[in-house]
């Protein structure tokens, strides 16, 4: 496989637990590092549980070179807390948040009542243009939304707010992002639309993943994956083959990038930007 032309790459770690995480997520970005992501981005807990260690893990990998985006959400965060981050991001040097509903943390009830489109405008009254904002987008439709146009205008709302792009939910059936792209253009949204990739590497995570974020695996994929539990070589093989030619016809489709859940592992999604010809190793 080779790419049509050029695209925007960028990969999305979370921030580890301990001492062994944070030596595997090392090996994880010197590796993906070598494709010349055009940025990479870190992840933020529910209701602000991971606020210290997203921190520390966005500033260490803008500190190696690598453009990062650092996650936000207003969740249960104040908003002197959310400026002080700020803050603290822009003294890093950090130019990108990625802006979220986010949820409370566990225990505290569930949804935050926040939504993203304040996020957003915090940050462009607190920071003006010095940050570039983006927010999520469901080809699928939000698993809170109560309708495919109620979910559209609350997408409408965040990037009349301020946002620069958006990134998607992971899906496996590209018709859902091309109609999503033709209902926001038709809506006069005019920002890019980054589709997010998921590797396929095993299926029980995958399918209680989706099931929770609310992203549908299609019946032919769940099944086959599930006739192949007992083959990871094979599986992880086969789920190569299927996201590398999704990704082939996005490419061809014309998307402004591809954005890749990597969940701190390099190797799945390594294979699949060399399977595109994306990057070729640097002289």
């Amino acid at each position: 496989m080779s790419a049509a032309k050029p695209v925007d790459i960028s990969f999305e770690f979370f921030p580890p637990r301990n001492e062994g995480g944070e030596a595997g997520l090392h090996k994880t970005v010197e590796s993906l590092r070598e494709l010349r992501p055009d940025y990479c981005s870190v992840t933020y807990g529910a209701g602000g549980s991971t606020r210290d260690g997203t921190m520390k893990t966005v500033c260490k990998i803008q500190s190696i070179g690598v453009d990062t985006a650092a996650h936000l959400s207003m969740g249960d965060e104040s908003k002197e807390n959310i400026g002080s981050m700020l803050g603290e991001y822009s003294d890093a040097g950090v130019r990108r948040i990625v802006a979220l509903r986010g949820d409370a943390a566990s225990g505290m009830g569930g949804p935050s009542t926040q939504y993203a489109e304040q996020l957003v405008r915090f940050i462009r009254d607190h920071s003006g243009d010095h940050f570039h904002v983006t927010v999520a987008a469901y080809p699928e439709t939000h698993p809170d939304a109560v309708s495919p146009e109620a979910d559209m205008e609350f997408f409408k709302r965040k990037v009349e707010a301020g946002a620069d792009a958006a990134i998607t939910q992971y899906f496996y059936n590209p018709s859902a992002y091309y109609d999503f792209v033709e209902r926001a253009r038709a809506a006069g949204i005019s920002v890019p639309i980054i589709p997010g990739i998921m590797p396929i590497t095993n299926f029980q995570s995958l399918a209680r993943f989706s099931e929770r974020a609310g992203a549908d695996v299609p019946r032919w994929l769940g099944k086959r994956l599930e006739s192949m539990e007992d083959d990871a070589a094979g599986l992880q093989e086969f789920g190569l083959n299927v996201v590398s030619k999704l990704c082939e016809e996005l490419i061809a489709n014309g998307v402004p990038g591809l954005h890749f859940y990597t969940l701190n592992r390099a190797k799945a999604t390594k294979a699949i930007v060399h399977n595109l010809g994306l990057r070729q190793p640097a002289a």
